[in-house]
């Protein structure tokens, strides 16, 4: 404990991008002292690849548009698998996020009269994303930040918190280290709110960079939390595919949203092959007909296919590839050269033009863009209540890509962005009313500080043994191959199998040197949250026995309707991981009807 630094607020933010931002702006306002932790330095977040907008039903650019036709989208979209009533908070208070941002000084794309510009995305009915060019995170991000800082949050940066602590069945605030000086500290707080975002890291070609490792998936289930969905992994349809060293960045559904079109080696546009039936109706069957709505009138002509949900269009290049008909690098090409002026794709998509220049050597104005799918987005995390997002901890709290059931089977494009401003605006406000109204908790016991503390250091005490990073790269090896955007029993067999080979191994990892900015240490620590959050994986897609949004069992390859609206829990019983099926409450009437029938 004396090498151990103590601290004391109100509310603990963990986890620095658009979600924990937002919950500690609000738990300020709420007089809350508030401290926020950021594994890496502050500005630095997913948010910021989150380029393409933020959905919010704002009717500015469509006057038909309203929070009941986007709940309906998002309510289909995730294959009817959502928490209602998340979805329904987030369509109706989306639109005042967006204007409260604007408020603080983000400075979005316009109409030609002065209000918000918003562009089309994938599986959104009506042009919906409020966006700044392709670079809407970035700024999403410079706001709230601002704004943080200004609202005197105190800010810990390079700072990993490897457990939440509990004291008397609540919250009672968690242990770090310092990455620069590996030196420990304790955080105690009256309410702590998880915004770790998701998991991607424990695949060999992602979208996520190396923060990404479902600590906050972890330090949940770890304090004894349950989360839910843990199947639904989303893999995004575009990502850079070549040279090898870029492969799985994010190409911005935007490209597709501006006219970009999806083409086999062959040339042909191969997305109209594989329109779901429940989509035929508003989505356009030919070329000539798509090419309309990209250029015409938006509201009389139907959208191209390339702007189904993202399931859909991930599955239907896997197909492409696999029969042949891919590019000499394994992806397909997206092309809106063809499609756009050159000046046009510079003004509007500017990130991706720069992106493809500078590390591909590929201008987008001349030449088609090759990708293919990364993964992106895990619509499982921690289960929370809708209207406060507190898990089933008391005083621990859940915003943004680590809280499970907004996003249901599939995310929507651009609700990730919006999602983060509303329910982390929520947690930060019951994050500080819990707090004021409990008091800060009691101590925290020094026995199990002191344990947590000595298992972290444990690595050290094997300087020669098992190589963290051999251990991270086969795990990844195996989600890539038996986890990924098809699974079958017999892979997820084998990948449970291996990941317990693995979890052994990780027992035994060994680190030399000293604690200061040692990054063998930090993977050892990480290589905890990345078998955990594999292991939910795993043991939740085998339990799914259907295809249902982004999890697809190949040897299951139709919905069930015996599992329609029942979801896969996952909660820590001692030492073993135990997963059972849970009923979700069904949709009220009205809303049943309004997704059915349209808004």
């Amino acid at each position: 404990m004396g090498d151990v630094r103590s601290y004391e607020h109100d509310v603990l933010v963990i986890g620095a991008g658009g979600a924990g931002l937002r919950a500690a702006i609000e738990a300020a306002a709420h007089g809350a002292k508030v401290a926020l932790i950021c594994k890496s330095l502050l500005g630095k977040a997913h948010t910021v690849m989150a380029e393409g907008g933020a959905a919010a039903a704002l009717g500015t650019v469509v006057d038909q548009d309203n929070w009941r036709v986007h709940f309906r989208d998002t309510m289909r979209g995730g294959k009817m698998h959502n928490n209602w009533r998340m979805a329904q908070i987030h369509a109706q208070e989306a639109p005042d996020r967006i204007r409260e941002l604007e408020a603080w000084g983000a400075l979005f794309d316009r109409t030609a009269d002065g209000r918000i510009n918003q562009r089309p995305f994938g599986g959104h009915t009506y042009q919906r994303l409020a966006h700044v060019g392709d670079r809407t995170g970035l700024e999403m991000i410079r706001v709230l930040q601002d704004k943080a800082v200004h609202a005197g949050v105190e800010v810990h940066m390079e700072c990993t918190v490897i457990k939440v602590l509990v004291v008397d069945e609540r919250a009672a605030g968690a242990l770090g280290y310092f990455r620069e000086t590996g030196r420990f500290a304790l955080f105690r707080a009256g309410a702590v709110v998880l915004a770790t975002g998701g998991i991607g890291k424990a695949w060999q070609v992602t979208s996520n960079s190396w923060e990404y490792t479902g600590d906050g998936h972890y330090l949940a289930y770890d304090a004894g939390a349950e989360l839910i969905d843990m199947e639904f992994v989303q893999f995004h349809p575009t990502a850079m595919v070549w040279p090898p060293s870029v492969r799985g960045i994010l190409v911005t559904e935007g490209v597709r949203g501006e006219g970009g079109v999806l083409r086999n080696s062959q040339g042909e546009r191969f997305m109209f092959r594989y329109m779901p039936e429940m989509f035929k109706g508003d989505f356009a069957a030919t070329e000539q007909e798509a090419d309309a709505w990209v250029t015409g009138d938006r509201m009389k002509n139907r959208r191209p296919p390339e702007l189904l949900t993202r399931d859909v269009v991930s599955k239907a290049i896997v197909k492409e590839i696999e029969d042949g008909r891919g590019t000499p690098h394994g992806g397909v090409f997206l092309d809106i050269a063809s499609k756009r002026p050159a000046d046009f794709i510079k003004q509007k998509l500017p990130s991706m033009y720069h992106q493809f220049k500078e590390l591909a050597d590929v201008d987008i104005t001349k030449d088609p863009m090759e990708i293919g799918p990364t993964t992106h987005y895990v619509m499982g995390g921690v289960k929370v209540d809708a209207e406060s997002q507190m898990s089933t901890v008391p005083g621990l709290f859940a915003a943004g890509e680590v809280a499970g059931g907004m996003h249901g089977a599939n995310r929507l494009g651009g609700n990730s962005l919006s999602d983060l401003l509303v329910f982390g605006r929520r947690a930060g406000q019951h994050a500080a009313e819990l707090a004021k109204r409990r008091g800060r908790p009691p101590a925290s016991p020094r026995a199990a500080v002191d344990a947590a503390v000595q298992g972290a250091l444990a690595p050290f005490e094997r300087p020669t043994g098992e190589n963290p990073f051999a251990v991270q790269a086969a795990l990844q090896d195996v989600m890539q191959r038996k986890a990924g955007i098809v699974r079958d029993r017999s892979g997820l067999e084998q990948t449970l199998a291996e990941l317990e080979r693995l979890t052994e191994r990780a027992r035994h990892v060994g680190i030399a040197g000293s604690r200061e900015y040692n990054p063998g240490w930090h993977t050892a620590l990480d290589l905890r949250s990345l078998l955990a959050v594999s292991e939910m994986t795993a043991r939740a897609a085998l339990e799914r026995t259907e295809s249902r949004g982004a999890h697809t069992r190949g040897d299951h390859p139709d919905s069930d309707p015996k599992q329609e609206r029942r979801q896969v829990v996952v909660r820590r019983d001692a030492d073993r991981m135990t997963v059972r099926w849970e009923a979700q409450p069904e949709l009220p009437a009205d809303l049943a009807k309004l997704i059915k029938e349209g808004a």
